[in-house]
Parts: structure tokens; sequence; C-alpha cells
């Protein structure tokens, strides 16, 4: 059996639209995810895993059955095949940059990728590097991660090395919620602990990531002519804003790092009649999560006092943990199978807090530790996104190395 070079595995899979849609309440959200869900699913049956499965979610899970004399316990590998919605072309068209020279790459529709705003670039000085065309994302978050689990699996399964039992899964819809991991069989995928290939830069190693709830303000105000509105119009766009002004502009995305946590007005649809306003919520610390969960009811109950004549609704759900807080002595045992996987390979860890959270976020709140390694991509959900070649390829050995360590 012949393996397929890992870079043209995932120029294979990229030129595959697997784009998610928010607006769309079923799993998987778009048709096109059914099409990288059934294709996998034929991969992982050609390399000869067992229990392959396509669920009604579009949740492919599978299992690689422990060599005779493995004694390790099972582990777990996971990766995402939905791409993200960044207001941009479905298709991809990835361009191959070979032997990087360090200027400014032209990618097309007058969109350059330039290492003056963009200076991680100059680290691959020499590296051949896949980018977009200008046009979409390059989808390497997270067929880049997709990518080196198979051709981990396709190296092991070739070489005949020993290993314990491997449980795979990929899954749809992880850019909108992490609802693809929500939906997986976790008496089909039940390894002892897991990892997601869902990183950026060479190096990552994440086990700390965000705590995340979503925060739906509803507001039904009351319409009515201006010629007569005195005393009976209530506003639902002022109403709104009135509430979006009650919050710390310096407690936002743009104006947080490292273990800040805030508050992200991300979503505002308003008319004379209603308004629907989405905040993310999210913090590292629990108990910073928690007050800022109350925090927004508060400045709802504030608005409801203010409009007594307007409708106005609070629906809060919780999205996922902090992977670090279900990390115990049991389960360490999987932060140092990926250091001395790193090591066998060369790669020097980079652990810090992600200010995000991965389909390992919610596995490990539900008792499967998961925590998450790089696929080597830059730029994530942008038409910027790239992918240095070296980095995919030491990511799929950092794959191999831990199913066959």
């Amino acid at each position: 059996m012949a393996v397929e070079p890992i870079l043209e595995r995932f120029l294979r899979y990229v030129r595959i639209p697997s784009q998610s849609d928010a607006h769309v309440e079923t799993v998987p959200s778009s048709p096109t995810e059914w099409d990288m869900a059934h294709l996998l699913a034929g991969e992982l049956r050609e390399l000869g895993l067992v229990d392959v499965d396509v669920s009604k979610f579009a949740c492919v899970t599978a299992k690689l059955p422990a060599t005779a004399s493995a004694v390790r316990p099972s582990i777990g590998l996971m990766a995402h095949f939905d791409t993200a919605d960044a207001d941009l072309c479905a298709q991809v068209n990835p361009q191959i940059v070979h032997s990087y020279d360090g200027g400014v790459i032209e990618l097309g529709d007058s969109a350059v990728l330039d290492p003056a705003q963009y200076p991680a670039l100059l680290r691959y000085q020499g590296q051949d590097i896949v980018t977009t065309d200008g046009t979409s994302v390059l989808g390497a978050d997270d067929k880049a991660g997709v990518a080196a689990i198979m051709d981990a699996l396709s190296q092991v399964v070739e070489s005949g090395g020993e290993h314990p039992d491997v449980y795979v899964a990929f899954v749809p819809d992880e850019e909108i919620g992490l609802r693809g991991a929500k939906h997986v069989d976790l008496q089909k995928f039940a390894p002892d602990f897991a990892f997601t290939v869902d990183g950026g830069e060479l190096g990552e190693l994440v086990y700390e990531t965000f705590n995340a709830a979503q925060a739906v303000i509803e507001i039904e105000g009351v319409a009515a002519h201006p010629m007569d509105a005195k005393g009976v119009m209530v506003n639902p766009v002022l109403v709104a804003t009135d509430f979006i002004s009650m919050f710390d502009r310096l407690q936002t995305p743009e104006n947080t790092d490292g273990r800040d946590g805030y508050h992200w007005m991300q979503e505002l649809h308003a008319t004379a009649a209603r308004a629907r306003l989405t905040v993310n919520i999210r913090d590292h610390s629990k108990e910073q999560f928690e007050a800022r969960k109350e925090y927004v009811r508060q400045a709802v109950q504030v608005l409801s006092q203010r409009y007594p004549r307007a409708g106005i609704t609070c629906d809060i759900r919780d999205e996922y943990a902090n992977i670090r807080d279900a990390l115990t002595e049991e389960n360490a045992v999987a932060i140092s199978q990926l250091q001395t996987a790193f090591a066998a390979v060369g790669v020097t860890p980079i652990s810090e807090p992600t200010r995000g959270g991965t389909d390992g976020s919610y596995l490990s709140a539900q008792g499967l530790f998961t925590p998450n390694i790089f696929t080597g991509g830059h730029n994530f959900h942008s038409k910027f996104e790239f992918l240095p070649v070296p980095s995919l390829e030491k990511a799929a050995e950092v794959v191999r190395e831990l199913i066959v360590m």
C-alpha cells in the first residue's frame, strides 16, 4: 500500500468545500460536510480500521485495534473537517509558494501576505508554504489536522508497528459551537484519553482553553409612526445600544490578551420592532466566567426596569469548558506522552493558554481528557491563512509517535 504524501493529501482535502453555517440548526449544518464525512470513512476502511461509522450527524468514528503485545492505555485522535465561514468564497483554491524568499506573497484578488504585517512569515524562509488565492480561507483549520491524523495512521498501518487501541473521530461543525463533538457517540469513541490536532504554529501544545458561553438578548419594542411616537414608541435599536453601553470597552477581544476574559458583542440585528443581540462570554477562570454571565443577567434586569414596556429576554448557554479544569493526576499521563512525542521528533512544546476552545474542551468536560496539538497553520479564519509544509509534516510525526511510542 503506497502512502500518499501528506501535502497532496492536504491539498485534496481543502479543495472539497465543507464550510459550516451558523444560521442552520441541524448537524451537520451544510450538505457539503457529508462529502468529507463519507470520503474519510472510505479512506479509513481502506486502511483496515474497524467499526467505521458515519452517524446521522456526519460524525465519523473508527478504531485501529491494538497489536497483540500492546499494553499501553488506548488513545483517541480527533479533528474537525468543517471550515469557518469568514464571509469569503467556500471553494478553496490553494497555492504553493516554493522556498519562500522572505518577501511579500501575492495571493490574488488584490490581497498580499506581507511579512511587515505578518512577521511570523519570516520564520519560514526557505520552506514551502501553502496559501490561499485571496478569495477564501485556506482550511488548514482543521483539514491540516485531518491530514496529519490520516497520514500518521497510513504510516503506522504500512509499517506494522506496535500500538494500543487507537480510536479516531472526525467531526463537523466545530467552528459553530463545537456542535459535532457534542454529537459524537462516546461508546464508539471510547479511549482512555484523546488528543485533538487543531492547533496553530509549530510546537503548540494546549491544555488550557477558555470557558465559553453565548448570550442571546431578544428585545421586542413598541412600534409607532414618528408623528404619534411621543410617549408611545420604544425603539429596540436604542434599547440594544443602552445594553451595550453597560459593558467595559476595554474588556473586549481587541483590548485583551493572555488570560484576560471578555464580553464580545458579536452580532446585532435590529429594526423598529425588535432587536436580537448575540454576546460571546469568555474567561479562563471558572469563577470569573460565572461572574461575567451574572453581569449579563444583571444588565438585562436593569434594562427591563428602564424599559418596562419592552419585552426583553435573555438566554445564556454554556458552549465549552477549560480543558485544564479536567486535568487530574490520573490523566496527566496524556501530557507526558505529548511531551515525549514532541521530544522524539525534535519539536519544542509551546504550552500557553489559548484564547479559544477546541473539541477537546467539550470532551474534557465530559470526562474524556483531550489536550490539543499544533497543525502548523497561521492566521486562521481569514484569506491570509497560511501553512508551512514542514510544520504540517511535524504534526503528523508527533501523531505517529503518540500511536507507536
